[in-house]
């Protein structure tokens, strides 16, 4: 499989590392509207470098991109991707509306093109963990999961296009609150019928800088999410609470579990756990592409939008926002941002 990526951001260099140790991808192109950070990402591996993705794909040197641009450009470049029969890998959030990723689903399933979304968290190997303890029955039912992350957005620590609601959909919600709603609803088992939230906008930001947003899953797990921005600490952060124990998950320290007054450490973190997660990604993303399941199902990637929109709706209105069929969201949600 020959594999391209669009957008040398910082995740880029993760994917091509992943690229080069997996059997049966060659990374052969790398697009960036600035050539000279392209080819940075491209010169380890002798790829070509482009500064239009529209004329890689049209050169037919690509079987497969991954996307790691901008988060409204996702459906115009996964649509273009997909008419020239190339597969995709595109970053989290999968889009800034319901009904983008809708036009995204409907493109590759017209071209028979394999189009999955890059939720990183399931192969990041303190959440693998922590599901080995789950399905083990140890700590019986998940009946609360608090997430907190903490995050930068203070004008100029980030790209100026992270501040462009336009081109962004949103703050801190859309883009680390896409990590941990992923996350807290497949620890918890269920996708979200409710959702409340609250907002800050901070430091003279034109886009949300913290908040909070408090789920009910269909299986009756509570959920709580809290961001802040520039915080003395970094976090993130998952605590688990379980019938029989609790459970605490920090990518930066590992996975611990405390059974009747008992800690036991089951992972603990290595300099290696990002790349692997990123190449376990793309091995999976692949295996994709041959005719498996992907591990994670575009269902629930759509439905971490969902969740996200409706947040917004909920923080500008004061009032819980209920999810599934009791309402519309393609129609009623996507204006949220």
């Amino acid at each position: 499989m020959r594999l391209g990526i669009i957008g040398a951001g910082a995740v880029a260099v993760l994917h091509a590392e992943g690229a080069a140790v997996l059997d049966g991808i060659e990374m052969t192109a790398v697009c960036d509207l600035r050539g000279d950070i392209a080819a940075e990402v491209a010169k380890p591996w002798g790829a070509e470098v482009y500064t239009d993705y529209l004329q890689m794909l049209g050169d037919g040197v690509v079987d497969a991109v991954v996307i790691n641009t901008p988060h409204s450009l996702h459906k115009e470049m996964v649509v273009a991707a997909a008419a020239h029969g190339v597969h995709v890998l595109v970053e989290k959030p999968m889009a800034t509306t319901l009904a983008d990723c809708v036009a995204m689903e409907e493109a590759c399933a017209r071209t028979n093109v394999v189009m999955v979304v890059g939720l990183i968290q399931h192969f990041m190997a303190e959440k693998l963990a922590l599901q080995d303890v789950l399905a083990s029955g140890r700590l019986g039912k998940v009946l609360l999961v608090h997430d907190y992350r903490s995050t930068d957005y203070r004008p100029g620590a980030r790209p100026a296009w992270f501040f462009d609601r336009a081109i962004s959909g949103g703050g801190a919600f859309i883009n680390i609150g896409a990590h941990c709603l992923d996350r807290s609803m497949w620890v918890g088992g269920a996708p979200a019928v409710r959702v409340t939230a609250s907002t800050l906008n901070r430091f003279g930001a034109p886009v949300e800088t913290d908040g909070s947003m408090e789920l009910q899953l269909a299986n009756g797990v509570q959920v709580r999410i809290t961001i802040v921005s520039d915080a003395p600490r970094r976090v993130d952060e998952m605590l688990v609470v379980c019938e029989n124990g609790t459970a605490i998950v920090d990518p930066r320290t590992g996975t611990f579990v405390e059974i009747d007054g008992n800690l036991t450490q089951v992972h603990a973190f290595t300099s290696a756990d990002i790349q692997n997660a990123f190449t376990a990604q793309l091995k999976d993303f692949a295996a994709a592409v041959a005719g498996a399941e992907p591990t994670v199902s575009g269902q629930h990637a759509k439905h971490v939008v969902e969740v996200v929109l409706a947040a917004y709706v909920a923080a500008e209105s004061g009032s819980p926002v209920p999810l599934g069929n009791s309402v519309a969201p393609g129609v009623a949600l996507q204006g949220a941002v």
